[in-house]
């Protein structure tokens, strides 16, 4: 059984921005049904069953890799992004699987110092302000880690805030490359936001803009930098037929300008890293929680 790693975060922001605004034309609740879970269940693990064969010498690790032209376009600072699946949408019942890939070249770094800055979770709010409002790392278990974040989104006159736990593992798939998953295990819609009467819904009820996230990601140290791919999925509710038309292009347009951003705001934190001084709050704290896994050891 092959391992699980861990990958960078930043096309759960992607994801959870373009399903966000949606949200005035999907003003009703709704609930997430077994059947749909059932079928982002098996969506996922064939993401994996995919992302198994890449492992394979045989095959190609990187997507880029692929057409020589992806290749070139990357290495010259270009950020690729692209619909899975032709349009980037799958009909499950009662929901939709929304699945983008997305491809970087971060220059003048190492892929330890790619993984050092992904790991700094109490500075995602600051990485990736404005939408990331609170971020922090709830606990590690050997190669497993959990964090949480807070998003918000405001767009068409409507505020969206969600809550998320995640949990990443990784794993070396030689020294200059890893491989990674990356899921969510709680999602709750935040109702009265900044209120005193502020509150979370249970998960898999709500406004259904997400439901679940899962992301798979692909590194390789070379040429002078890392490459950074990563596919990103979500499930949400269904889209009524009369908007399917205008959802669908708000959807792909929205969809690449968030990840084509959230990989920007990445590669410029891990740019960033050696100018981020230890006094900065955020930092301080992962400081702190690496030198109390350091004293467990």
């Amino acid at each position: 059984m092959h391992q699980i790693a861990q990958s960078i975060r930043p096309h759960n922001l992607a994801l959870s921005l373009f399903l966000s605004l949606i949200a005035p034309s999907l003003a009703a609740a709704a609930e997430l049904q077994p059947e749909t879970l059932n079928a982002w269940n098996r969506y996922v693990d064939q993401a994996k069953a995919r992302m198994n064969s890449r492992l394979d010498p045989r095959n190609h690790f990187l997507w880029i890799d692929e057409k020589p032209e992806r290749a070139r376009r990357v290495r010259n600072g270009e950020i690729l992004v692209t619909p899975m699946n032709g349009t980037g949408r799958t009909d499950v019942p009662n929901g939709l699987v929304h699945d983008w890939m997305g491809a970087a070249f971060f220059p003048n770094t190492t892929i330890d110092q790619v993984f050092d800055t992904t790991d700094e979770y109490s500075c995602y709010k600051e990485f990736y302000t404005p939408m990331v409002i609170d971020s922090r790392l709830l606990s590690r278990d050997g190669q497993e880690s959990s964090f949480t974040m807070r998003w918000l989104k405001k767009a068409l006159f409507v505020t969206t805030v969600m809550d998320a736990d995640y949990k990443a593992h990784y794993v070396a798939r030689n020294e200059k490359s890893r491989y990674g998953f990356v899921w969510s295990t709680r999602i709750q819609d935040v109702v009265n936001y900044g209120q005193p009467s502020e509150s979370k819904l249970p998960p898999g009820t709500g406004s259904g803009f997400l439901w679940r996230l899962f992301s798979m990601s692909r590194f390789e140290q070379r040429d002078g930098g890392v490459y950074v791919e990563l596919e990103a999925m979500a499930l949400s509710r269904t889209v009524p037929s009369y908007l399917t038309w205008v959802v669908n292009q708000l959807v792909n347009r929205l969809s690449q300008s968030a990840m084509v951003t959230s990989l920007s705001q990445t590669r410029e934190a891990v740019r960033s890293m050696p100018q981020r001084a230890e006094t900065n709050s955020c930092r301080v704290e992962t400081v702190r929680a690496k030198a109390a896994r350091t004293k467990t050891r």
